[in-house]
């Protein structure tokens, strides 16, 4: 056989060779078994990408070419602007701090016995949906002390330290032996004189539900040589029936109510009523008048405002960093896991303290898992979405304005402009590219170690 004659065969086998994957797929099957996937992802990735940016070029209407006047109105336009600014407080403090989290709780877990539990419990939140999330928050965050979580322990710590006020409505009325001293206290008419009759002080305006739960039936003390003595009760029978300035047997007494002697201006003596309303005053209240202070009828503290338009975006940020701080606990604990302990006791042996320790060489080694971290959070926090829409309130929801909801809001919402939030998808999808690209370079370069 000559040389020419056996060239041909073996060109054959090249080209046989060539027609094969690196696997010895043959291209023709891998491209069959590729295609599904393939048309799947251009009908739904790339083509909406294509789409989305055509549309954004476009009007309302979408018959009338507006440029780059959807753009320009994301920027100017003050309800979309705060999307925007919004989306730079999320990226910038949820990762940060949903990695500080996860990176502590990762630490700390590892030196006690319950750890295993402890991240259990604060992982277990991802089982949990953003919607039920946020129904959860949107309770928490309830205004009511009586209903949300956050307010009623604020509120409780509120009171520790501070005196809070029991009878916001009360008033007395014309008949009355009060009248208003200013500044919304109340004061006795006529002075009043140690050693006589027991001082009445009725009030009206309290539902008797608000009454304290401890307070007692009112009664009138007896005279007593050289002191004042009196009554500060609810003059109010429930059912009818009571006579006016008069202690009757269905009537409580204003547990709790301050009452200050008050002669040339000054307060000379102070007294708080027991539970059945009743007080009693040293002798240098003789001839003064008695006052009920303002602090006694001021409204009680309510909590904060958590779903106001100052504080909605934090505590919208405080139920994400619930939800993930799990999980950044979770791979940050992970990668710790594979740091060398030699290392940790040869820098303890060496004279660093734990924070040195920790600072200089745990955090360092821990790099890659935490770049993982924000990243990850990074992009997730771009798309957010359902914890806005859930927990801000309508009145407040402009201000928690995220570019996700802003999406939504401009394609589907009464007003809808398509135009408008096809814009807002490409910029979202403008904002995740960088991110993306920075995630892919660092595998990359994890790969090549």
């Amino acid at each position: 056989m000559t040389a020419q004659q056996s060239e041909g065969p073996r060109r054959g086998r090249r080209a046989a060779k060539a027609r094969r994957s690196v696997t010895g797929t043959r291209r023709l099957v891998a491209a069959g078994f590729l295609l599904p996937a393939l048309v799947l992802l251009g009908a739904l990735v790339v083509y909406p990408i294509g789409y989305s940016v055509y549309r954004s070029f476009f009007d309302k209407s979408g018959s009338g070419f507006a440029g780059i006047g959807n753009y320009v109105e994301i920027f100017t336009d003050d309800t979309i602007f705060t999307a925007v600014k919004n989306n730079a407080i999320w990226v910038v403090v949820a990762p940060t701090v949903a990695t500080a989290l996860g990176l502590v709780f990762a630490v700390l877990t590892e030196r006690v016995r319950w750890g295993t539990a402890f991240k259990l419990v604060v992982f277990m939140p991802m089982a949990i949906s953003m919607l039920a999330a946020g129904i959860i928050f949107r309770l928490v965050y309830e205004q009511d002390p009586d209903r949300g979580v956050a307010n009623a322990v604020w509120v409780g710590v509120h009171d520790t330290f501070a005196e809070s006020a029991g009878f916001p409505n009360a008033h007395p009325l014309p008949t009355h032996p009060l009248e208003a001293a200013g500044g919304g206290a109340f004061i006795t008419r006529d002075p009043v004189s140690a050693g006589g009759a027991a001082v009445r002080l009725p009030l009206v305006g309290v539902a008797p539900a608000k009454m304290p739960a401890d307070a007692r039936p009112a009664r009138t003390p007896s005279p007593e040589p050289g002191k004042i003595t009196g009554t500060a009760w609810l003059d109010f029978t429930r059912g009818g029936g009571g006579e006016p300035n008069t202690v009757d047997p269905k009537e409580v007494g204003l547990k709790g109510i301050r009452i200050e002697a008050v002669k040339d201006g000054k307060v000379v003596a102070t007294a708080t009523a027991a539970a059945d309303g009743t007080f009693t005053l040293p002798a240098q209240a003789d001839g003064a008048r008695l006052r009920l202070p303002e602090s006694n009828f001021r409204e009680p503290y309510n909590g904060v405002d958590w779903l106001g338009p100052s504080l909605v975006t934090p505590a919208i940020i405080g139920s994400y960093l619930w939800m993930w701080a799990g999980f950044a606990m979770v791979l940050i604990a992970a990668g710790l896991a594979a740091v060398p302990r030699e290392l940790l006791e040869a820098a303890r042996v060496d004279g660093a303290s734990e924070w040195q320790v920790f600072r200089r060489v745990t955090v360092p080694l821990l790099a890659p898992v935490l770049a993982v971290v924000m990243v990850t959070l990074m992009i997730n926090v771009l798309k957010i979405f359902d914890l806005v829409f859930i927990i801000a309130p309508g009145s407040s929801q402009d201000d928690a304005n995220v570019l996700a909801l802003q999406l939504y809001r401009s394609s589907f919402g009464t007003d809808a402009d398509l135009g408008v939030g096809s814009a807002i998808a490409v910029l979202l999808l403008l904002l995740v590219i960088p991110v993306m690209l920075f995630n892919i370079r660092r595998m990359r370069r994890e790969t090549r170690r």
